[in-house]
């Protein structure tokens, strides 16, 4: 166990954890929502640090960042827990495993920082990708790992829930490069699906634009649940205000965990929803989890060029140099180099 950051102590040996949006007030003895911090005596300790559940050399279009140095890799690493309950989580085996079995040791093979940014560096990863489950569960492992890769010149990325405080979001922006963070929808589904709230998302998504870190938004779009056209426009209205160049992904459902009764999201679903978000003002919306289908694909947003051709996780052809088209010279909104 490591003591973790962001606590405070609180009278009767309770702390008031807040790391993330939830700020649970923990008594003596007892975790936080997430199941991974753990009040011992009037100490707040992280459960898992450097107990890695899972790791992976991925492409970085996986997380998916698709305006983040394509076609490099990334050492993507990830601890078991998580702070939401989403009902339709696809990793729920790792994510929930501590809130579900908490009688049963928390697994992980046992990993320091240096071994991370070393694997990284054997395997010539251009970053590090604290994914899989929600980062910020062990935020004090991806700190000192984040921290770590920096001076090595390799980059950081989170794939999140964004589901985080201010005063998480600063203290480790200064290290982060690239945050992929899931909008979901709406409060309601925020508080019937994944036992949370849309807002704290928002605000996360605005203070690491306003912080100088890369982000781009992914929507899983679930029908029945969250793909009214309302609520969808909403989401796109919101990116629009905080940076129309800001990428979001809007994502195929399938059903999985506790979430059977809704059907894989339809294609024309998808293509309507992209289409809602040029509409709107973005200027690149892509399509997830359907490869092949072209919505993956990035144009010039001024002259309407191919800029990047995808299938999958794997790029074609690219016609972007120096973070410019080709075609026009006009700047393309990313991380290139």
């Amino acid at each position: 166990m490591k003591e973790a950051l962001l606590y405070e102590k609180l009278e009767d040996k309770k702390v008031g954890c807040f790391l993330c949006a939830h700020r649970c007030h923990i008594s003596n003895g007892k975790r936080g929502i997430c199941a991974v911090r753990q009040n011992v005596d009037g100490v707040l300790f992280s459960l898992v640090y450097g107990k890695v559940v899972a790791s992976h050399v991925d492409p970085i279009e996986k997380k998916p960042l698709f305006h983040f140095l394509p076609s490099s890799s990334s050492f993507s690493i990830a601890t078991a827990g998580c702070n939401l309950r989403c009902q339709h989580c696809q990793n729920y085996e790792i994510s929930q495993f501590p809130r579900e079995r908490p009688d049963v040791p928390i697994p992980g093979e046992d990993m320091t920082p240096e071994e991370v940014v070393n694997i990284a560096e054997r395997y010539g990863c251009k970053s590090i990708a604290y994914t899989y489950t929600e980062p910020t569960i062990f935020f004090e492992f991806a700190y000192d790992c984040a921290m770590l890769a920096k001076g090595k010149g390799i980059k950081n990325v989170f794939v999140s829930n964004g589901f985080m405080t201010p005063e998480s979001v600063r203290a480790i922006a200064p290290y982060l490069d690239g945050n992929n963070i899931d909008l979901k929808g709406n409060e309601k589904f925020y508080k019937e699906v994944c036992g949370a709230k849309a807002k704290p998302v928002r605000d996360t998504i605005r203070l690491m634009k306003e912080l100088g870190v890369w982000v781009e938004i992914t929507t899983l779009i679930i029908p029945g649940y969250n793909d009214a056209e309302g609520d969808l426009k909403s989401i796109a209205e919101f990116i629009k205000s905080v940076d129309p160049a800001m990428p979001w992904h809007v994502t195929q459902f399938y059903p999985t965990y506790k979430l059977t009764d809704a059907p894989r999201t339809p294609i024309k679903t998808l293509r309507w929803a992209r289409q809602m978000g040029f509409d709107t003002g973005l200027k690149y919306v892509y399509e997830g989890n359907v490869p092949g289908e072209g919505g993956e694909n990035t144009y010039c947003p001024n002259c309407r060029e191919l800029l990047i051709l995808r299938f999958g996780f794997s790029i074609q052809e690219s016609r972007i140099k120096d973070g410019k088209c080709l075609n026009c010279g006009v700047a393309i909104e990313g991380v290139w180099s």
